[in-house]
């Protein structure tokens, strides 16, 4: 861990340079950064059915799901807002389920066959209404003033996924049955504007499942907007794992395993214009929450080793202000975000994710607390590189300077850069901001000529972005080199002569064949040429023809990332 405020570890994603022979490799990892702080709570059940938050009294409820057995007892923990444990509730039966009352006054809590209602100050238990029987998991939603709730129904367990499935509600404080119904564990979520969600996950009699909006004015309940994914090959179909409306409940969020985050207009469940870009490769939705506030979008996922579990990002989909990643690791942390496990408080000040190990025997509950305020940054001094000149082949580093204002960031920042050159834009990956403000983009120009430099901050929840900085660097051809080591004298029977020759920058594709011209008092003819052997070196073997000062010219004509290279060397020959 890496304090003692923040019992889980953020990932810390360094920038991995590694130079191998002539050439240079760059592994960037996703950025990641601190949250103001997060508590992190074990939950002392090994199965969880929903959590629901009251902002009026700053609880936070969770609830196991333990429905393995019918003469299960279920487990609702209470905790403040920050992870300090209030009350354990033991119900006479499973529970699955959370709803608040629109007051935050009650919470109501599904059991087997019953709803209960607790009080939200003095946890007081109270029998609300009969149901039928659960003997799956319920769904519960508060829209309209009515509660809303799922019933599913199948004699064995192994078999709930597929289970058929009623929506239920309490209506002016009566159990009625809406006939609504269809297979699966359906789920629900109540949104703005007496608007409820209701969704169908994958299950063996729905391979096309269905999301659907409904009106709960009024006491009624009808349903408008619904879609299905799959095309007409059958291909794209939902596999949901958790929907959330806006703030504002003009778009819903779906958590869809196969397709990530989709972001729907709430009106007709089209396709919204701005989409979310894409969770990082290796990471499954699982769960998404945007703050009441409308500033925030929390996606949750499923994800291994260091593939952030969860983005708390700019509700608005065209803010491209990276967001912050965290990586939940294990024993301290949980392995990813629980499906249907994230709620926010009222005011965004708090996000609540539940997390779970990969086998989902065991759960924690993490309290994050986004930034409020975010800062100016700014590059400083322009843009440096080294070597210079650059050379094609040969690894170059950009220098630069980030200025930010605030206070320092908990991990490093990371900027990112892009070279431009006659084959069009290249991503050079994200470098890393030392303590100084300070950073180095290593890169490898494989072409010669002009190649320019853009190095972007595009800013984080605590950060604004940084106006973009250009650089321009001329890239020239690399340099190669002959040297040659020959007799001061030789006789008419031979002379011998071997060389070494060297190229820098990228490796020739293929290896270097030599020209060889000898000038002599009978005048200039060219030799065979001569092929350079792996390591650099060469021999040339002649018969002089003439006796005295005789000079061979040694020379390489260069290609389009090296440039040419000449040796010469006088051997006396005598008879």
């Amino acid at each position: 861990m890496n304090t003692a405020h923040r019992p889980r570890r953020l990932a810390a994603t360094l920038l991995a340079a590694t130079l191998a022979g002539a050439g240079l490799t760059v592994a960037v990892a996703p950025a990641a950064h601190a949250a103001a702080s997060d508590a992190v709570v074990k939950l002392p059940f090994s199965s969880y059915s929903a959590i629901a938050v009251d902002s009026v009294h700053q609880r936070v409820f969770v609830a196991d799901s333990n429905t393995d057995y019918y003469l299960n007892k279920g487990t609702i923990v209470a905790y403040n807002f920050q992870g300090e444990r209030l009350t354990t509730i033991q119900t006479p039966a499973h529970v699955s389920g959370l709803a608040l009352s629109a007051d935050n006054t009650k919470l109501y809590a599904g059991l087997r066959e019953y709803i209960q209602t607790y009080d939200t100050t003095t946890f007081e238990p109270a029998f609300l209404a009969y149901t039928n029987t659960d003997t799956c998991g319920r769904e519960l939603a508060f829209s309209g003033d009515q509660l809303y709730f799922t019933t599913p129904y199948s004699q064995y367990v192994g078999e709930c996924n597929n289970a058929q499935t009623y929506l239920d509600g309490i209506v002016n404080g009566v159990h009625t049955r809406t006939g609504w119904n269809d297979y699966g564990k359906l789920k629900l979520e109540a949104g703005p504007d007496d608007r409820m969600l209701m969704g169908q996950p994958h299950n063996d009699y729905a391979a096309n499942p269905f999301l659907a909006v409904y009106d709960t004015s009024n006491g009624s309940l009808v349903r408008n907007a619904a879609r299905r994914f799959a095309d007409s090959a059958g291909n794209g179909a939902l596999d949901l794992k958790d929907m959330a409306f806006s703030a504002d409940g003009s778009k819903v969020a779906v958590a869809d395993a196969n397709y990530g985050t989709r972001l729907l207009n709430t009106d007709d469940l089209s396709d919204a214009a701005n989409g979310y870009q894409p969770l990082p490769v290796g990471a499954t939705a699982s769960s998404v929450a945007f703050s009441g506030d409308g500033k925030y979008m929390a996606r949750g996922a499923a994800a291994t080793g260091s593939t952030p579990d969860l983005l708390l990002q700019p509700a608005d989909p065209t803010d491209s202000t990276a967001p912050l990643e965290f990586v939940f690791e294990g024993s301290l942390d949980g392995d990813r975000v629980a499906p249907r496990g994230m709620e926010w408080s009222a005011d965004g000040s708090r996000l609540f994710a539940v997390t779970t190990n990969a086998v989902g025997s065991q759960y924690w509950l993490h309290i994050i607390q986004p930034p409020a305020v975010q800062y100016d940054t700014r590059f400083t001094g322009g843009l440096t590189h080294s070597p210079a000149p650059a050379v094609a082949g040969e690894p170059l580093a950009v220098r630069g300077r980030l200025e930010l204002d605030g206070p320092a960031p908990g991990t490093p920042l990371k900027v990112t850069a892009t070279r431009t050159d006659a084959t069009g834009t290249h991503d050079l990956g994200a470098a890393t901001v030392k303590e100084d403000g300070t950073f180095a983009v290593l890169d490898e120009p494989d072409l010669v000529g002009d190649a320019t430099y853009t190095v972007s901050f595009l800013g984080d929840l605590t950060h604004r972005p940084a106006t973009d900085i250009v650089h321009m660097v001329s890239v020239a051809k690399a340099p190669t080199s002959i040297a040659l080591t020959a007799p001061a004298q030789a006789t008419l029977d031979g002379v011998r002569i071997t060389g070494t020759f060297t190229a820098q920058g990228k490796a020739l594709p293929d290896r270097a064949v030599l020209k060889v011209v000898r000038t002599d008092k009978l005048g200039t003819g060219t030799l065979s040429s001569v092929s350079v052997a792996a390591d650099g070196t060469f021999t040339i073997d002649d018969i002089p023809r003439a006796r005295r000062e005789v000079t061979y010219t040694v020379s390489w004509p260069g290609d389009d990332l090296h440039e040419a290279s000449e040796a010469v060397v006088a051997v006396y020959v005598t008879r």
